[in-house]
């Protein structure tokens, strides 16, 4: 269903050991050493020359989701923009800040107004595994300045590539090279198995940055020390993550080929931990017809209207588990 269960790697379980003994409250904008990393990371990671200005560590990445809005002073008369079929939490936050939302792929879609403050862009899609073009996130950006908007991307599967190369919004060719009004949400919970420890972090607009950390201060949105000391070892190995991604791909590769051969449809899922799959049917009937061998999915309905003949299907089995599934899908 999506939890990763997979073991946390020692060296990220040992820095977490040594920093045990921290009696002391934890900084809000992260230590040193761990903005450091993080800009590190970034750089690596989405070719971004961010420095520890920009950057700020979450406690896990959907805390910042649901409470983004909010904390970028968004309330009602006041309208955030979230893909069609998208993660709910977007539009959860969204509810929470008293804020309309409006579901769109297209910008044209979201016609003439200019209440629109928040644009919400996850690439690698959850659920769908799709990845936007440069050129698509491009014209987001530009866009979303010329109305005075934040452009927010939900970057959590940015390293899982399997069939097309993400970018992040952060790359000079969506950004032009200027982080104004553009953040990157990022999460270790599917790099580095650390979903029980809520690690994740922010970057982009150094303005955007410092006004959150303000008010994450008095609203006491801090990531325990010991979790900042495991979050630097984490994004200062790539060994781990990429034994890992290894193997969710081979994970997928015998999921999409034994949904394949049972009569599904995979669409999208060129990147990230999912598999987006349809059988022409409504997907509580697949959910049932799936649920009947011992194979549980999430119903496409959870993410939009648009999805209601869709399943989500998680690479984060075991891979004993994801075996089962692939035979029990071949004795249908």
């Amino acid at each position: 269903m999506g939890t990763p269960v997979d073991p946390v790697p020692e060296v990220i379980r040992r820095a977490l050991a040594e920093a045990s003994d921290t009696p002391g409250y934890p900084l809000t904008a992260g230590t040193p050493a761990l903005r450091a990393a993080i800009a590190a990371w970034v750089a690596r990671a989405c070719g971004a020359g961010v420095d520890g200005l920009g950057v700020l560590p979450t406690i896990g990445s959907k805390e910042l989701v649901a409470w983004l809005p909010t904390l970028l002073g968004i309330g009602p008369g006041d309208v955030v923009v979230v893909p069609s079929i998208a993660y709910p939490t977007y539009e959860d936050g969204v509810r929470l800040a008293g804020a309309t939302t409006v579901r769109a792929d297209s910008l044209t879609a979201v016609g003439p107004t200019s209440r629109v403050r928040l644009v919400w862009v996850n690439s690698p899609g959850n659920p769908t595994g799709r990845v936007l073009p440069a050129t698509h996130l491009r014209k987001v950006v530009d866009w979303a300045r010329e109305r005075g908007a934040v452009v927010a991307s939900d970057e959590c599967y940015l390293p899982l590539g399997w069939e097309a190369e993400p970018v992040s919004v952060l790359s000079p060719e969506v950004c032009g090279g200027s982080y104004d009004s553009v953040l990157a949400v990022h999460s270790l919970s599917k790099r580095s198995n650390l979903a029980g420890y809520r690690a994740g972090f922010v970057a982009g607009d150094p303005a955007l940055v410092a006004e959150l950390l303000k008010i994450r201060k008095h609203a006491g949105m801090i990531v325990p020390a010991p979790v900042q000391a495991a979050m630097v070892a984490a994004l200062h190995d790539e060994e781990h993550a990429d034994e890992q991604r290894e193997r969710y791909r081979a994970r997928r590769e015998t999921l999409r080929t034994a949904f394949t051969a049972a009569g599904f449809t995979v669409e999208h899922s060129e990147a990230g931990l999912y598999l987006w799959l349809t059988r022409g049917e409504d997907c509580w009937e697949t959910v049932d017809w799936l649920a009947r061998r011992g194979i549980l999915v999430a119903a496409g309905v959870f993410y939009g209207p648009g999805a209601t003949q869709y399943v989500r299907a998680a690479l984060t089995e075991s891979d004993e588990r994801i075996s089962a599934v692939a035979a029990r899908l071949s004795s249908r």
